[in-house]
């Protein structure tokens, strides 16, 4: 492989006429793309997250840690704005690596998207089936298990086969899916809908949760350190770099630049604004939570449907499994969304087929790869072990972060003329306090567990539950390992040849 093309940077001004004259419709505005941010982010995480993060490690303190955590994704959501607001097309951080970095560096930015958007894709639509299965049981219909569960599972470490699919998770994949195709238009339009009809849900939850608060569950605020991470300061910081992964669907506001209306103003509003907004809601059902029931009980799947038990009112329960069904919808439509624009893009480079940028004549949308990508989030939605995957996702996340702040620094000091309709604030103390909350987010524990094994002291035995925890799962590991090796492979067998940087199209003969 020649050097050369490998760190072959794609130039600005390319970015900035491609996105000039797109072939994808622009119907996108301010309002839509603040709506999709928070379709993206409100899903599993206000759902699931914030009650085992209180649990397990912040207690009612897990108010703060959404301050901590909202913070870390305020740095990267400007450095995101910037960019997005520069380099106003389909692609997020695989086009901004691709004109900071280099190739290959682009090409495993995509790669990791795809883990990042897909598997989490796959994740929320096994939630989402759970909430399905529950209220259709609510109603006389029974799902069985064989069809709402996945094939393999984890059981003490080990790989475990049943024969069973979870037909009701990969039905969920395949519905957005097929939204998609027909048109961004209309799955604005719904998840302008299923917004509304989730934090109207959550807003209900907070204006009856409050009059239900019993102040003494908040004492103590913070609860003394237990060891490790549990609970004290030490808990409010790995609650924080937990619920950090909550606020992923920010970023994918940032795909849709190739559909918006007026980019460069109205991409930094739509990620600024479904950031702040998402980050005050959560604070105040981590409020009511821990209020309502003492934070030690709310470690499970669905804590929301705890603290309304709590209140003794059924009716709002029926009500809160449909803002978490309709909630969750509109996660998986945006992260699918997300993920077939990367592939859009790339393919639009050269490095992945045709078909993944080729636009149908009549919806104007990627069709063809959107449901290729739909099918195999949904069959990893009915098979896979998921919690295995939970590692690479927050990897991906991180590592997808941390290459926006560094790109927004490279661009300043190589590009200092380049028009920026926005511009990060505190510049570049704002993308340094990026990188280091994604590297202290993604690797702290594990930096930790190297420290304490050095002076001969194991700081784990209470940390996550069971020491070591903390430590990559091998399993999960041998997956990341496989995946970057397929990777390679692909780049090397197609994105290296077919990459129109390296390879351009040769000029028509006048």
């Amino acid at each position: 492989m020649a050097k050369g093309q490998l760190f072959a940077k794609k130039p600005i001004a390319l970015i900035q006429q491609e996105f000039s004259g797109g072939p994808l419709k622009r119907h996108l505005g301010p309002i839509n793309l603040i709506s999709l941010g928070i379709g993206a982010i409100i899903g599993a995480g206000i759902f699931v997250m914030t009650g085992q993060a209180a649990a397990d490690f912040a207690g009612p303190a897990v108010i703060l840690s959404f301050v901590v955590a909202g913070l870390a994704c305020a740095f990267a959501g400007l450095c995101y704005a910037e960019l997005a607001s520069t380099m106003p097309v389909s692609g997020s951080a695989y086009t901004y690596s691709y004109a900071t970095l280099g190739e290959v560096f682009a090409w495993s930015m995509g790669w990791l998207l795809l883990l990042e958007y897909g598997v989490a894709a796959s994740t929320v639509a096994v939630g989402w089936s759970g909430y399905a299965v529950s209220f259709l049981k609510d109603l006389g219909v029974v799902i069985p298990a064989a069809m709402s569960s996945s094939t393999i599972s984890l059981e003490d470490g080990m790989l475990t086969y049943e024969p069973q699919i979870n037909v009701v998770a990969s039905l969920g994949i395949l519905l957005v899916t097929g939204l998609l195709v027909v048109g961004v238009r209309e799955s604005a339009s719904v998840n302008n809908v299923i917004v509304v009809i989730k934090v109207a849900v959550l807003l209900l939850f907070i204006g009856v949760g409050f009059t239900y608060i019993d102040q003494a569950n908040w004492t103590p605020f913070i609860p003394p350190n237990e060891g490790g991470f549990t609970y004290g300061v030490e808990g409010i910081l790995r609650a924080a770099s937990i619920i950090f992964f909550a606020y992923v669907g920010f970023e994918a506001v940032s795909t849709a630049a190739g559909e918006a209306k007026n980019p460069q103003r109205d991409l930094p509003i739509g990620i600024l604004g479904s950031l702040l907004f998402c980050t005050i809601i959560y604070m105040l059902v981590a409020a009511v939570l821990t209020g309502v029931v003492k934070f030690d009980q709310l470690g499970v799947p669905d804590p929301i449907a705890v603290a309304v038990d709590a209140m003794g009112l059924p009716w709002l329960s029926f009500i809160v499994k449909i803002g978490a069904i309709t909630g969750l919808s509109s996660v998986m439509l945006v992260l699918v969304y997300a993920q077939t624009r990367v592939f859009y893009q790339m393919s639009k480079d050269g490095l992945l087929p045709r078909l993944f940028s080729s636009v149908h004549k009549t919806f104007h949308t990627p069709a063809s790869g959107t449901v290729l990508l739909g099918v195999v989030i949904a069959s990893a939605a009915a098979v896979l072990p998921l919690r295995v995957l939970g590692d690479l996702v927050s990897l991906g996340t991180a590592l997808a972060f941390t290459i926006v702040c560094i790109s927004v620094i490279y661009l300043r000091s190589h590009a200092p003329d380049l028009p920026r309709p926005f511009k990060v604030p505190l510049y570049p103390l704002t993308p340094i306090l990026g990188v280091i909350f994604c590297v202290l987010f993604m690797m702290g524990p594990i930096i930790l567990d190297i420290v304490s094994k050095s002076i001969g002291y194991d700081l784990l035995g209470g940390m996550l539950g069971s020491p070591g925890e903390v430590s990559r799962d091998p399993i999960a590991l041998g997956i990341l390992v496989s995946y970057i090796v397929i990777g390679a492979l692909i780049y090397t067998l197609y994105g290296y040849k077919n990459s129109k940087i390296a390879h351009p199209a040769p000029t028509p003969a006048e």
